[in-house]
């Protein structure tokens, strides 16, 4: 890893979702070396070699993130951009001969595509246009392996530029994040990956002022944000709610003040799935399975051996969380509705979590009552669309209905159930459940007794 060691770390909150974007797609399931998903795994922010998009050799060479920030005349920004390195690792016998696969004993030995990780830190730079060389060299190391043979591990060099500038809208400072490859046109699909930056993304921290978000600004800076442009990733504030100092600049499109779950022990370098998901998958692996698993990176053998040892009440965390629903609320129902009553059968006193709560319902018998007049099953009616929540309502505008059932939602909302008289297929529509459904105020009693 590559580290300016007069940087402040990065906090850990930051880092932990930092490493999260790192690392999506670095290994992807079921995490065996013959995987074709891990063949072809790097997938979120790779800046190829100059050319490399054009010629169909690798991926676009830039990224770039536009944020506003508030009271920023005298701040100063620090920038740490964190990407991987691929690292090849060849295997060799005693005498010399690269092969793909080599095993000893219960250990196997296989030639495979790495990474190091590197984390490149300017700090303290005020809000003007500046730019910053990226360099890392190349490098080259073996280890032996006791009468086996030997690995060797190789690295290209990786050549960048780190780019800002800033410049006023609308009483804000625009801050503008480029980070670029500047390395030579590619010769071929694996020479440009090789000298691709691998999940590159960007960590800034302001000292000084505040970072607005783009997500949910402030009414005054809604058309500021608005002339924000981004390519290849977005800026979220990364801290915790409340901290508008640090902004994650992400190839992954995440929300603001994100947060890795507290049950995920262990990356799975797989964000988008779920973590007991891959944990079971990664269990039901055959021995030999997990040996290639294990063969492919000491990331991989990490995974492998966490999942074998879980306990049940560790599967039971992944499983699911029950959080203390109390406090939750009913919606208001809003300006528009009209003259209706809760239904008549007392079920507030229980939450809908609470078994009696179902026990409450009886879409058969229960009512609402509509401009004074009670509406139930067998009630006439007329419909009224107005909400549009579905297009295809416009076309029952002004037909006369009969009323099937009356439920509520876990909101408090009431949801009328109606068959319309003049459908042809009235009938078997009423007999297999399939009805229409509409809100008190979308209907008009016609009164009379129920049918």
């Amino acid at each position: 890893m590559t580290v300016d060691r007069t940087a402040r770390p990065l906090r850990d909150r930051v880092r932990t979702l930092a490493d999260t974007v790192l690392y999506e797609g670095y290994l992807l399931y079921p995490y065996r070396a013959d995987s074709q998903k891990n063949r072809s795994r790097w997938q979120f922010g790779v800046l190829g070699p100059v050319g490399a998009a054009e010629s169909g050799l690798g991926e676009d060479m830039s990224l770039a993130a536009q944020c506003l920030i508030a009271d920023g005349d005298a701040a100063t920004v620090t920038l740490t951009v964190r990407f991987l390195q691929q690292q090849r690792r060849t295997v060799h016998t005693t005498d010399g001969t690269p092969v793909a696969e080599l095993r000893c004993g219960d250990r196997c030995w296989i030639s495979w595509d790495e990474a190091v990780e590197h984390e490149l830190y300017f700090g303290s730079i005020p809000l003007r246009d500046s730019s910053f060389p990226l360099h890392v060299p190349a490098g080259s190391e073996v280890d032996e392996l006791p009468d086996a043979g030997y690995l060797v591990r190789s690295r290209q060099p990786l050549d960048g530029m780190l780019e800002i500038s800033a410049d006023r809208v609308d009483g804000y400072h625009r801050l503008t994040v480029t980070v670029r490859n500047t390395g030579a046109p590619a010769l071929d699909r694996a020479d440009a990956t090789a000298r691709s930056f691998l999940g590159a993304h960007v960590v800034a921290e302001l000292a000084g002022a505040q970072f607005v978000s783009l997500l949910e600004p402030p009414p005054a800076a809604a058309a500021a944000t608005g002339r924000c442009a981004q390519h290849r990733c977005f800026p979220v504030l990364a801290g915790p709610a409340g901290d508008r100092s640090l902004l994650l600049i992400s190839p992954i499109i995440l929300y603001d003040h994100p947060e890795v779950a507290e049950q995920s022990d262990i990356s799975l370098f797989d964000c988008t799935e779920i973590d007991e998901i891959l944990a079971l998958r990664i269990m039901t692996l055959t021995d030999e399975e997990k040996q290639q698993a294990r063969a492919t990176d000491p990331r991989g053998a990490e995974i492998i051996d966490h999942c074998d040892a879980l306990t049940a009440d560790q599967l039971q965390r992944l499983h699911g969380v029950l959080r203390d629903p109390e406090g939750a609320h009913r919606l208001d129902p809003g300006p528009d509705s009209v003259d209706t009553q809760p239904l008549p059968d007392g079920r507030d006193a229980a939450h809908y979590w609470d078994p009696r709560a179902e026990a409450a319902v009886s879409p058969e018998t229960d009512a609402v009552v509509v401009d004074g007049v009670p509406v139930r099953k067998g009630s006439r009616v007329r419909l009224r669309p107005t909400r549009r929540a579905d297009a295809q309502d416009l076309f029952y505008a002004g037909c006369a209905a009969r009323v099937a059932s009356v439920h509520q939602d876990f909101d408090g909302r009431v949801h009328i159930a109606v068959v319309v008289d003049d459908d042809p297929a009235a009938d078997m529509h009423e007999w297999y459940g399939r009805y229409l459904y509409f809100a008190p105020e979308e209907i008009e009693p016609l009164g009379g007794p129920p049918e």
